[in-house]
Formats: C-alpha cells, sequence, structure tokens
C-alpha cells in the first residue's frame, strides 16, 4: 500500500487580489517544469493542508495549493460576501493565467470535486485529466442526507451534539437554524454553532475513528470558515442550477478522469460518483473497500496516488 510523500516545502507562495475584499493564499511546490496540478480543496471554507502537497511525485508534478475565498491563509477569514461558485470558478482561472499555466490537472476531493467538475465543464479546454474523490454532486438530496435525516441514523450518537446547540422547534430545518447562528451578531454563538458543524463532519469522515481528523475539524480557526462558508453555500443550493453538473457532464468528454470513492463514505455518499460515472464515460471509477470519506484515510491515499501516478504516466506520453 502506498503511503504519502516525505514533507514538502513550497518554492513560491503568492497572495493575489481578487474580487474586493478577497485576497488568495497560493503556493508552488515540486518541479517547476512539472505537470500542472491544482489541489481543489473541501468545504467550501476548508482550506489547505500542508500534507496536499504529499500526493505527488515532486519530480513530476508541479504541485499548486488554494485557499479558496474565506478560506485557510486567504483573507478574510470566513467571509461570506461575494463567495459563490461562480466566483470561485472565476478565481481558479485567474490563478492559471497568474501562474502562466496553459493547461492542468485539477485534484479534488468532497466539495473539490464539485468546484473541479463545474470548472471543468466551464473550461474543458484547459483541464488535462481530473483527479477526484468523494464526489458531491450537491443536490438538495445530498444536502438533506448529512445535514436533516440520513447520515443521522448510522450517527446518532454523534448526532446528538450536532443538534444540541438548536432548539427543539427549528429542527426541521437544520440548515436554517445553523445559518441565523452562524452569521449572528454574537461571536460566542458563531463559534459554538461553528464547531458543533465542523466536528459532525469530522467525526463521519472517517471509517475508523480518527482524532487527528476530528482534532482539524474542531479547530476554531478550521471551524468557523468551514461552518460558516458550507452553510452559506448550502442555503443557496450551492448556487448551481438543479442537477447542474450531471446535465452539463457531455463537456467533459475527451477529458480523461480517476474517480476515487470510499463504499462507506457517509458524508457523500457513493451513489453521487455512480451517478457521475454513468454520465462521464472517461470516468475510471475505483470504489475504495475499506475507507470512508476523508483523504487521510489509508485505503483512499493508496488510491489516490495510484491515480496521480496513472494520470502523469498517461500525460507523459502525450505531451
Amino acid at each position: 500500500m502506498l503511503t504519502l510523500y516525505p514533507e514538502l516545502k513550497p518554492y513560491a507562495e503568492h497572495r493575489l487580489a481578487v474580487e474586493a475584499p478577497h485576497e488568495l493564499y497560493l503556493e508552488e511546490s515540486g518541479n517547476p517544469d512539472g505537470i500542472p496540478v491544482l489541489v481543489v480543496h473541501g468545504g467550501p471554507g476548508g482550506g489547505c493542508e500542508d500534507y496536499y502537497r504529499q500526493f505527488f511525485d515532486a519530480e513530476r508534478f508541479r504541485i499548486i495549493l488554494m485557499d479558496q475565498r474565506g478560506a485557510g491563509r486567504s483573507t478574510p477569514l470566513a467571509e461570506l460576501d461575494g463567495n459563490s461558485t461562480d466566483r470561485l470558478v472565476a478565481d481558479m482561472e485567474q490563478v492559471r493565467q497568474f501562474l502562466g499555466i496553459d493547461h492542468w490537472v485539477l485534484f479534488g476531493g468532497s466539495w473539490g470535486s464539485t468546484l473541479s467538475l463545474v470548472y471543468a465543464e466551464t473550461y474543458p479546454g484547459r483541464v488535462l485529466a481530473l483527479i477526484l474523490r468523494g464526489i458531491f454532486l450537491c443536490r438538495p438530496k445530498d444536502i438533506h442526507w448529512f445535514y436533516q435525516e440520513g447520515a443521522s441514523r448510522v450517527f446518532p450518537d454523534y448526532w446528538e451534539d450536532f443538534l444540541a446547540p438548536i432548539p427543539e422547534n427549528e429542527r426541521d430545518d437544520l440548515v436554517s437554524a445553523y445559518y441565523r447562528r452562524l452569521t449572528s451578531s454574537n461571536e460566542l454563538e458563531q463559534i459554538q454553532a461553528a464547531k458543533a458543524w465542523s466536528i459532525w463532519e469530522g467525526r463521519c469522515a472517517t471509517l475508523h475513528p480518527n482524532a487527528r481528523v476530528v482534532e482539524h475539524f474542531g479547530h476554531p480557526h478550521v471551524a468557523i470558515a468551514l461552518a460558516r462558508i458550507e452553510c452559506h453555500y448550502f442555503m443557496n443550493q450551492a448556487f448551481l442550477e438543479p442537477d447542474q453538473i450531471l446535465r452539463n457532464a457531455g463537456r467533459l468528454a475527451g477529458i480523461p478522469g480517476i474517480v476515487v470513492h470510499g463504499r462507506y463514505d457517509m458524508v457523500c455518499p457513493l451513489d453521487n460518483a455512480l451517478a457521475l460515472s454513468d454520465v462521464w464515460p472517461e470516468a475510471d471509477l475505483r470504489i475504495i473497500r475499506d475507507a470512508g470519506h476523508s483523504a487521510a484515510e489509508p485505503a483512499i491515499v493508496d488510491a489516490l496516488m495510484h491515480a496521480c501516478d496513472d494520470i502523469a504516466d498517461r500525460l507523459e506520453l502525450l505531451l
């Protein structure tokens, strides 16, 4: 089983001003002359972690990490104004131009798979390949599954903690109830709601309990951005038209892709990946038996690293 490459430091870091007040954090590592790959993080609002660099052979890839609006090291933290899917797609295109890249690979998981697919359907001529994990189509039923009823029946003990900040008379629409608290002027109420929201996701993300993952999700800096921005997007149907990704999948024709999805993914169930593969013939769907949702799970790490090598082998023959 493959494990992550050794730790890697960036050789360049950038601050890119986009639409005010947003400024994006960017970094580059690996080989400046390698295959350009953009890491598209999850959430929305999750931000990039340093270990994301370690999925790639540093001799073969030019590795680009970008924190999306309001997330990670981008500023202002947790900002909702001007934060929407179309603007994130525009930011990605601005980053590509800023870095002088003609075509690149997109590597995205969870919400990162959503955003990668929307970008690829908007700019198919700029995408060499897609490496995706934990497909999230952002359909109303997908959001309902995790934030209203579905995963709650698999993790009823964790669900009790998720419900705790919300009075019983508001629990028929938990996304709206959380949104009211996450946009409250009361900072204590905001952070309490944010930690409950974020820890729920962290607890459900792995097949086996993983204290490091839960601790990361519970960190106040991560939790406030993740919870506020996710809830903002889900209140707005992720700023997508109904079934937009599946309806536009014809635009992915000719783009090779590898889709890695844990069989026991309780955050984004496997039917998301199956629905995508049904309308995208170039997708190589790899269902991982002993895994849930998180990119940190050993079997997912192994599958993603194999996927990166497979895509690099294919592209090096063409480029």
